[in-house]
């Protein structure tokens, strides 16, 4: 479900596989993420590193099958899946090396969170975002502290709350993208955005990498508890049960007070 390549000259190509299922993050694809993240932070070659996905979409977010059986477990299980999903984030958003995100298709939930932890991300025109956890009754939970990072609490919540989908146009004015790319160049734009890196100290690029997060949003183990937690509160609710039975249902939701 995840691939890794590595270069002679040490860029790495982080791969979600599972296109078939638009790379819904699974309990599997989420430990492969953090597995591999923690093999690239270990790997002194490995100068830069590109997280790419095959298929026609990025990522369409949390696997929601995977949503519906931590939903139906005791409190034990919801917390250990949260913390495996809290985990990878910060896995990928602490790794030394510059992490460049290519983006193409949907990202959507999850896929916009990936984006984020991201040191820079560059997509494809005609990509689309959103953050749709409330069109199911959940919400941004453990992405969100890198959404804040990366937007700013002014521009999220311009589509933090609404589960709208926008372009990536606006994806970039929102600073979740660096820029926007024609289709046809946008391996060119990455190897442009990787090229230099290669001519730089690697353990200065680290470093610099770390201090710049040191000086913002501080997103700590307090931080991700409470992430945490805010996902398992979300998967408790009624709405979330009535939210993701009405995907798989392929009917509206009917939300519960409102009747």
């Amino acid at each position: 479900m995840i691939n890794l390549n590595v270069d002679a000259r040490g860029v790495a190509r982080l791969t979600l596989t599972r296109a078939e299922k638009h790379n819904a993050l699974s309990q599997a694809m989420i430990d492969d993420l953090t597995a591999m993240a923690a093999r690239i932070a270990a790997d002194r070659r490995i100068r830069v590193v590109v997280l790419a996905a095959e298929g026609p979409t990025f990522c369409a977010g949390g696997d929601l099958g995977w949503m519906r059986d931590q939903m139906a477990g005791d409190d034990a299980q919801r917390r250990a899946a949260a913390g495996s999903l809290a985990g990878m984030l910060q896995a990928l958003n602490t790794l030394p090396q510059p992490l460049i995100g290519r983006i193409h298709g949907n990202a959507f939930g999850g896929g916009v969170g990936l984006a984020c932890v991201c040191d820079v991300a560059i997509a494809a025109k005609g990509a689309r975002f959103g953050l749709t956890e409330t069109r199911l009754g959940l919400i941004p939970a453990t992405i969100g502290p890198y959404v804040i990072a990366r937007m700013g609490a002014a521009r999220a919540r311009r589509v933090f709350m609404s589960s709208r989908i926008f372009d990536a146009e606006e994806a970039a004015d929102l600073d979740i993208l660096a820029r926007v790319v024609p289709a046809e160049t946008l391996d060119s734009a990455i190897a442009a955005e990787v090229e230099p890196y290669l001519h730089c100290g690697p353990q200065a690029v680290a470093a610099a990498k770390a201090y710049a997060r040191s000086l913002g949003p501080v997103i700590d183990d307090a931080t991700i508890a409470r992430s945490i937690d805010a996902l398992i509160t979300s998967w408790s609710g009624a709405e979330a049960e009535e939210g993701i039975a009405a995907f798989f249902a392929k009917r509206l939701p009917q939300w519960p007070g409102l009747a």
